[in-house]
C-alpha cells in the first residue's frame, strides 16, 4: 500500500503529463471498444432481420436499396410491381418456395412505417401477438412493440396515417386506422412497424387520389371497401393492383435452382430479384473497410500511448533519480524501486481503461439514440461485451510493457554514483 501511495504521488506531481498519457490511453481503448459495441449491434440487427429471407423481389433498381427498404425499412423503395407479374411466386405449391410474403410500402405514422401484408409475415419472423389480434379487415392495424412504446398507442386507439415516409399534417390521410393488436417484442424490424392488410394500403391511396380528383370520376362512390377475406387466393384476384416487394423463403436455400432463381427473374421478367445473403456480403465488405480503418487508427493510438507512457516514466525516473536513491538509503530495496515504477505504469493503465470504457459507452449511447431517432431501431441499452474484460487485460499488459524499461533502469541504478552527482 505504501508503494502504491508513493507511485500515485509521483504521478500527480506532473499533472499535465499524467493527463496526456490518460488521454492517449483512454482514446485507444475507448475507440476500439466503441467500434466493437456498435459493430455488434449492427450485426445483430442485420442478422435478425435477414433471418429466413432468401430472396426479395421488387421493381428494377439497386440491390441494396431493395433490401434496405423491404427488409430493414431504412430506405425508399425502388417502385411497385404488378400482382399479375408476381402470381407465380405468391401462389402456394411452388416447388422451390416454402413461404412468400407480399408487402406494400407507402405511408407512416410518427415516423413508423405502415406495411400492407398478410399473416405470412408473422410466420416469417416467428412473431406473436401480445394482446388483441392481428388485423382482420380494412382499416385495422397491429403495431410493433417499439411503436406502442414510443407512440403510446393502445388497442382501440385510432390515428391518421401520413402519405409517404415523412411526417406532416399536410400529408395526413382523411380516414382513421384502428389499433386491434400489439405484437410481442421480437428483436426484428417488426418491432418498428405498423402492420395492416394490403387492401388498407390500396384503399388509403385510392381514396386519397379520389379525394383530390373527384371531378374526374363523375360522381362514382369511392368509399373504402371493408375487405374481410385476407386469403392469398383472394389477393391474387386483384390483378390490377400493385405490391412493393415479395419476401421469399426457400425450402432449400442451397438448391442449385434456388440459387439461380434471382438471376433468372432479372433476365426473363420485368421484376428485380435479390439474394440478401450475397448483397449483404457486399455491404459488409464495404462497411468493413471503414471499421477496419478506424480499428487500425485505434490500435495505432494505443501503441503511441504505450510509447508515451514509457517515455514519460523514463523521463520521470531521470528527474527523480536522487529521490529514488534517498529511498534506497532509507531502506528501500531494488525490488521496491522496480515495483514503484511498475505500479505507476499500471495505475495509468487502470485509469486509462476506466476512462476509455466510460467514453466508449457514452459514445455508444449517443449513437444508439441517433439510430433510434432516425431509423427507429432500438439497440440494447448497456450491452455487456466480451471486449471489456479483454481490454482490461490488454490495458494491464500495456502498462507493464510501458514501465518495463524505466523499471529496469530503476532496478539497476547505482545509488552511490547517483548521490555523488
Amino acid at each position: 500500500m505504501k508503494l502504491t501511495t508513493v507511485a500515485w504521488k509521483n504521478l500527480i506531481s506532473q499533472p499535465s503529463q499524467l493527463a496526456l498519457n490518460l488521454l492517449l490511453f483512454s482514446l485507444g481503448i475507448g475507440l476500439s471498444l466503441f467500434l466493437l459495441l456498435v459493430n455488434d449491434q449492427v450485426n445483430k440487427s442485420i442478422d435478425n432481420n435477414q433471418k429466413g429471407i432468401d430472396m426479395v423481389i421488387g421493381a428494377k433498381g439497386s440491390d441494396l436499396q431493395i433490401i434496405f427498404s423491404s427488409m430493414y425499412h431504412i430506405d425508399n423503395p425502388t417502385g411497385n410491381i404488378k400482382i399479375d407479374d408476381t402470381k407465380a411466386f405468391l401462389k402456394e405449391g411452388h416447388s422451390l418456395i416454402k413461404l412468400s410474403v407480399p408487402i406494400s410500402i407507402g405511408d407512416n405514422y410518427a415516423g413508423f412505417r405502415i406495411i400492407g401484408t398478410d399473416e405470412s409475415i408473422m410466420e416469417l419472423y416467428e412473431a406473436t401477438v401480445a394482446s388483441g389480434k392481428l388485423f382482420s379487415n380494412t382499416g385495422s392495424v397491429a403495431i410493433g412493440h417499439s411503436v406502442a412504446k414510443v407512440t403510446g398507442l393502445q388497442i382501440g386507439d385510432s390515428f391518421k396515417s401520413s402519405h409517404g415516409l415523412t411526417t406532416g399534417d399536410d400529408l395526413e390521410h382523411e380516414h382513421d386506422l384502428v389499433v386491434v393488436g400489439i405484437l410481442n417484442p421480437s428483436g426484428t424490424v417488426l418491432d418498428n412497424l405498423i402492420l395492416t392488410s394490403n387492401y388498407t394500403v390500396w384503399d388509403v391511396h385510392d381514396n386519397g387520389a379520389h379525394d383530390h380528383n373527384d371531378h374526374e370520376h363523375n360522381g362514382h362512390d369511392h368509399h373504402s371497401h371493408n375487405h374481410t377475406d385476407l386469403s392469398r387466393d383472394h389477393l391474387l384476384t386483384h390483378t390490377d393492383k400493385e405490391l412493393t416487394n415479395v419476401l421469399i423463403q426457400f425450402h432449400n436455400n442451397k438448391n442449385f435452382q434456388a440459387l439461380n432463381l434471382p438471376n433468372n427473374i432479372k433476365k426473363h421478367t420485368p421484376l428485380h430479384a435479390v439474394a440478401p445473403a450475397f448483397a449483404m456480403a457486399v455491404f459488409y465488405d464495404r462497411m468493413g473497410i471503414g471499421f477496419n480503418l478506424i480499428s487500425w487508427i485505434a490500435i495505432l493510438i494505443s501503441i503511441i500511448s504505450c510509447i508515451s507512457i514509457g517515455i514519460s516514466l523514463y523521463n520521470a525516473l531521470r528527474m527523480r533519480r536522487y529521490q529514488l536513491a534517498i529511498l534506497r538509503v532509507q531502506g528501500a530495496t531494488k525490488t521496491d524501486l522496480l515495483k514503484i515504477i511498475v505500479v505507476e505504469g499500471l495505475l495509468i493503465a487502470i485509469l486509462g481503461f476506466i476512462v476509455g470504457v466510460v467514453l466508449a459507452y457514452l459514445g455508444y449511447m449517443i449513437t444508439s439514440n441517433l439510430v433510434e431517432t432516425k431509423f427507429q431501431y432500438i439497440w440494447e441499452t448497456l450491452p455487456m461485451h466480451i471486449g471489456v474484460p479483454i481490454f482490461a487485460i490488454v490495458s494491464l499488459l500495456l502498462g507493464l510493457v510501458a514501465s518495463f524499461i524505466p523499471a529496469a533502469q530503476a532496478y539497476k541504478m547505482d545509488i552511490h554514483h547517483t548521490l555523488a552527482e
